[in-house]
């Protein structure tokens, strides 16, 4: 039987896991839906028949998603839709399949991506439901000011100041075609889309410009950041609970 690949678009709540990349030892969003596949294949009778589950992005501790999508391989006569019924009714209640479809042999989710789109929550005030899914800040922030800063942001820039990096092989410059805030009543939402994004860097971004919004660090702050290597974004950085992968676009 010829492998065939869907592409899952799902959800979850990053709260309780080490991120999305299998890791050894832990608990891990792309292990938890690898060790689901291979049971649904288990209680099938048949043989292994998974080969491979990829993401197209790795989200980090405690950082949730809207929508991720993932890509499958595997050999099986399955159907989607009765794929998707099979995997939600093995998966914790923390992750939920939203929708499998039938994909090229070309397509990968990473690789095929051309953009993400992260949103980061900030809660104006206390929040009795909401702990694990913003950041609450109790301070008053200038919203005016973060919102003149966002620009800086925007086109390609390197980021080395505003991420988490140890392979000095990998490069930290990114195009971000856009940052922009948005504001209820009780929060303030963060959006950035880019070709891809570093480690740390969408928090790190949040961070600073939560600064800003103190009126702890200026434009000129931002601009050296991006100029010249500083570490402090890196002391800046923002919680995980209140990040989310928003959108992936293709």
């Amino acid at each position: 039987m010829a492998s065939r690949k869907y592409k899952i678009y799902l959800e979850y709540n990053g709260t309780n896991y080490a991120g999305w990349q299998m890791q050894k030892n832990q608990k891990t969003v792309q292990g938890t839906l690898i060790d689901t596949v291979k049971e649904i294949f288990r209680k099938s009778k048949g043989e292994n028949k998974f080969i491979d589950l990829q993401g197209s992005g790795r989200t980090d501790r405690g950082v949730h998603a809207y929508m991720q999508v993932a890509h499958l391989e595997c050999d099986t006569m399955l159907a989607p839709e009765i794929l998707r019924i099979k995997m939600n009714d093995e998966l914790p209640s923390d992750i939920n399949i939203l929708e499998i479809e039938k994909a090229g042999n070309n397509f990968h989710a990473r690789y095929s991506a051309k953009a993400r789109q992260y949103v980061y929550k900030i809660s104006k005030r206390r929040t009795a439901f909401e702990k694990r899914f913003v950041w609450w800040i109790k301070d008053r922030l200038n919203y005016k000011a973060m919102d003149d800063c966002c620009k800086l942001f925007n086109g390609m820039h390197n980021f080395i100041s505003f991420c988490d990096i140890n392979n000095e092989e990998i490069s930290t410059k990114v195009l971000v075609d856009k940052i922009w805030l948005e504001e209820d009543e009780d929060k303030i939402y963060i959006r950035i889309k880019a070709s891809h994004f570093l480690w740390k860097m969408v928090r790190r971004v949040v961070g600073t410009l939560v600064e800003v919004g103190r009126g702890n660090i200026s434009k000129e702050n931002i601009e050296k950041f991006l100029e010249t290597y500083s570490d402090i974004p890196s002391k800046l950085t923002a919680p995980p609970s209140g990040l989310f992968l928003e959108k992936v676009i293709y």
